[in-house]
């Protein structure tokens, strides 16, 4: 698999939400450790990182070189205290030795040598709904470890339980379930502590945030693909630059809707907007019949845009492959940028 198909894997990883007018802001808070068996010679790439995301914004930072948590955001840095930054620091130091055991542990258990470079990841945090009424509802935690990119261990908050999907895994999954007070900690920090840190930091950077819905509303881009062997094309709607991730994206032929969109298919892009898009296939004696219609809090009207046959139009490698890498999800680039590593390292 090469560089741009791993990131169109990333790309396509589904945020679970449900959209619509007058719909729940879905809100979440989440924090991704990555440590590696041993060091690396690439720039940006370290034995260890940690970094927490708000609505898919880093928020702070951490790195096995400086070895420092930091935030990422102004308003994190003036609304927490020192003494936050540095309890901070001292947890991802001691995270940052408990993945150095735990790799170690899972390579002995793997048979693997220290000739090749394994990652350990960690991905754990919360999503909410935020109600027209400014009531909060839990809607899932994660707590879910991936080795070498593929699922290793997760968290069932119903059953309170960890799920093994492969064999190596099931050690740990028998030694962590034998200790019930941790899954239940596990379970409470996912539905309230987890939940109280994401209103928190939300009501701390609301100002903030606020403006950047005002200041950024999506812009809509029509692309058209034509099949060489065909009359068919395939039309894609994109909207692309906004922060609210709540908005309605639909394509219609005369008045029949023919696709509409949700959250599920909003991406991020890595500057902390987000983006969307639908395709459809349709007949190219009958792409001027279709439309695309936008709706968004940061717009002051709908955006409706036409395909005509004079539009931006791709005959060969798509348009669309550009923009799904730039819109691929922030969080998991380092990690495809380390499997891509690690593979290139294999060959050599």
């Amino acid at each position: 698999m090469g560089f741009v198909e791993l990131l169109m894997v990333c790309a396509i990883l589904p945020i679970c939400c449900l959209a619509g007018q007058g719909a729940p802001e879905r809100h979440s808070l989440y924090y991704v450790y990555t440590a590696l068996s041993k060091a690396v010679n690439a720039p940006g790439i370290f034995e260890f990182t940690a970094m927490g995301l708000l609505d898919n914004r880093k928020i702070d930072y951490y790195n096995s070189k400086d070895q420092v948590k930091i935030p990422q955001q102004d308003w994190m840095k003036e609304k927490l205290p020192a003494d936050y930054w540095e309890k901070g620091t001292q947890s991802r130091k001691s995270k940052e030795q408990w993945f150095k055991v735990n790799v170690n542990i899972l390579m002995e258990r793997m048979r693997q040598n220290g000739s090749d470079v394994h990652v350990l990841m960690w991905k754990h945090g919360c999503e909410v709904d935020k109600m027209a009424d400014g009531s909060v509802r839990f809607v899932r935690g994660v707590d879910a470890y991936s080795y070498d990119g593929k699922d290793f261990l997760s968290f069932d908050d119903n059953s309170m339980q960890w799920v093994a999907p492969v064999t190596e895994a099931v050690p740990t999954k028998q030694k962590w379930d034998g200790v019930p007070i941790l899954n239940q900690y596990t379970k409470g920090y996912l539905e309230k502590e987890c939940v109280d840190w994401l209103e928190k930091f939300r009501t701390y950077g609301d100002e903030e945030l606020k403006q950047q819905v005002n200041v950024s509303p999506p812009k809509v881009h029509l692309f058209g693909k034509a099949d060489r062997s065909s009359n068919t094309l395939k039309l894609t709607c994109m909207a692309t630059g906004f922060y609210q991730k709540e908005i309605e994206i639909t394509i219609l032929k005369g008045k029949e809707v023919i696709k509409k969109g949700d959250i599920g298919d909003v991406l991020p892009n890595g500057d902390g907007t987000h983006q969307i898009k639908l395709n459809v296939e349709a007949q190219r004696s009958d792409m001027d019949d279709y439309r695309c219609e936008v709706y968004h809090i940061g717009l002051e009207e709908p955006i409706t845009k036409v395909w005509t046959l004079d539009g931006e139009m791709c005959d060969g490698t798509s348009a669309f492959l550009i923009g799904a890498v730039l819109g691929g999800l922030a969080v998991l680039i380092l990690i495809v940028l380390i499997l891509v590593f690690i593979a290139f390292k294999k060959k050599a």
